[in-house]
C-alpha cells in the first residue's frame, strides 16, 4: 500500500529507524540522568550508555572510542574542526584548501575564517564533480595548515578520491579533514585506511535522531590538536563543553551499529533500485545525469530535465518528496552552486532534481516515481510547446 507523498529526499534527512527509537526512548524517562553526575546511579547509567554509544560510533569508522567527540550535528562538528585547527595552528600558517562544491557548513565557516585572516583556496571541480589532484598539490604553500574536502557530495552523491587527497596532505605535513556526513553509514568509511585526521558526520542522515553528531579527532600516531569553540565544564575531553544529549547519543550509537550490520545489503538493494529509477528516467528526451556515474553513493541520483522550469516541475511532482537542484537562501531561490560548478547553466540547474533513497524505500515506490515523473515531464513539455 503506497503512502503519499513518497519520500525520496533522504540526503536531506532520514526517518528514525524504529529500532533506534526503541533504544533511545528510555533515556528520556527511566534513565534520565546527567552523564556528568558522578555521585549516583542515575549519572552512572547515563555515562555507561554514552560510553557504549561511543564504542558503536567508533566501530563504524574504525577508530578508538576516545577519538570521538559528540556534538549537536555535522555543522557543529565542521565548525569545531575548521575553527579549532585554524586557532591551534595559527603559528604554523593560515592557509586552508577546500573545494567549491563543499556543503555550506564548510564554505560559510571558511568565509568566517577569512575575516579572521585565513587565506582560503577553493578548488574547482570537473564536469563530473571531482577535484583535480594536480591542482590540489599546486595550491599547497608553506602556510597551508589544512585540506578540507568532503567525502561524498550531498547533491550529486559524487565521492572524492579521499585516500589520494590524504596522502598528498600528509606528504606535505598538512592535516586532512573531511565532511563525511553523506558517506558514513552508506559506504565503508575507514579513518585508518584513508588516513583521515578529522571527520564530521551526523545522526539524522543514517536513520538516527536530529540534533546529535560526532567529530572524529585523530589521536593515533599523530595527535591532532584543536581548540575548543565552546567553554563551560570541560565535557568531551575539554573539546566540547555542554551537558551531553544522552538520548540522542544512544540513538546515534544504535544507528551506527545498524549501519555497520546492514550496509552491505542496503548498498546492493539501493543501488539496484537507484539504477532502475535512473535508467528509466534517462530515457525521457533531454534528460541528463549530473556528476560522476562511476564514483558516487549507491542511493543517489541527480537528473536535469532540460527546458523545464524548476518550480513547475516541483509543483507538478506533488506526490513525491524530492529535492530541487536549487538551494534555498533566505532572500531568493538561487540555482544550485554545486551544479553550476559542474558547468550547468542556471536554467539547467533550476530544472534538476535529486532523488535520495533509503533502507525504507520500496520497489513499488520507485515504480510509481518513474511513472509519475514521466507523466509530469510530458505534460509540462506539452504545455511549453503550445
Amino acid at each position: 500500500m503506497l503512502k503519499f507523498p513518497i519520500y525520496l529526499d533522504n540526503n536531506a534527512t532520514t526517518p528514525v529507524d524504529p529500532r533506534v527509537l526503541d533504544a533511545l526512548l528510555p533515556y528520556f524517562t527511566e534513565h534520565f540522568g546527567n552523564a556528568a553526575s558522578r555521585n549516583h546511579a542515575f549519572g552512572w547509567a547515563a555515562e555507561e550508555a554514552v560510553d557504549f554509544a561511543r564504542e558503536q560510533v567508533a566501530a563504524l569508522i574504525n577508530c578508538k572510542p576516545k577519538d570521538i567527540v559528540f556534538t549537536s550535528g555535522a555543522t557543529e562538528s565542521v565548525n569545531l574542526a575548521l575553527k579549532g585547527v585554524f586557532e591551534t595552528y595559527a603559528s604554523k600558517g593560515n592557509h586552508i584548501i577546500t573545494a567549491v562544491t563543499e556543503h555550506k557548513a564548510v564554505l560559510d565557516t571558511c568565509k568566517h575564517l577569512e575575516k579572521l585572516g585565513a587565506q582560503v583556496t577553493y578548488l574547482p571541480v570537473n564536469s563530473e564533480g571531482l577535484i583535480d589532484l594536480q591542482e590540489l598539490e599546486t595550491a599547497i604553500t608553506p602556510k597551508t595548515i589544512l585540506i578540507a574536502v568532503m567525502y561524498a557530495n550531498n547533491e550529486t552523491g559524487v565521492i572524492q578520491p579521499i585516500r589520494e587527497i590524504s596522502t598528498i596532505a600528509h606528504q606535505h605535513g598538512i592535516l586532512f579533514m573531511t565532511d563525511a556526513t553523506q558517506a558514513v553509514g552508506k559506504i565503508p568509511v575507514d579513518v585508518e585506511a584513508d588516513q583521515i585526521d578529522l571527520l564530521a558526520f551526523t545522526g539524522h542522515k543514517i536513520y538516527g535522531p536530529k540534533g546529535v553528531g560526532a567529530l572524529y579527532v585523530r589521536r593515533k600516531n599523530q595527535l591532532v590538536k584543536i581548540t575548543a569553540q565552546m567553554d563551560g565544564g570541560g565535557h568531551e575531553r575539554g573539546l566540547r563543553s555542554g551537558t551531553l544529549n544522552v538520548p540522542g547519543i544512544v540513538g546515534l550509537g544504535k544507528a551506527c551499529e545498524l549501519c555497520l550490520l546492514e550496509m552491505p545489503n542496503d548498498h546492493t538493494r539501493l543501488k539496484t533500485l537507484r539504477d532502475h529509477l535512473e535508467s528509466e528516467l534517462l530515457q525521457i528526451t533531454d534528460t541528463q545525469l549530473n556528476g560522476s556515474k562511476m564514483y558516487r553513493l549507491p542511493h543517489v541520483t541527480n537528473l536535469t530535465f532540460k527546458h523545464l522550469e524548476g518550480e513547475s516541475l516541483m509543483l507538478g511532482l506533488k506526490d513525491l518528496a524530492v529535492s530541487s537542484g536549487s538551494a534555498c537562501t533566505s532572500a531568493a531561490i538561487e540555482p544550485s552552486y554545486v551544479l553550476k560548478a559542474l558547468g550547468l547553466s542556471d536554467d539547467f540547474a533550476y530544472s534538476s532534481l535529486r532523488f535520495g533513497l533509503s533502507r525504507f524505500t520500496t520497489a513499488e515506490e520507485i515504480e510509481y516515481a518513474i511513472t509519475h515523473v514521466r507523466n509530469v515531464v510530458d505534460k509540462l513539455r506539452q504545455i511549453a510547446a503550445h
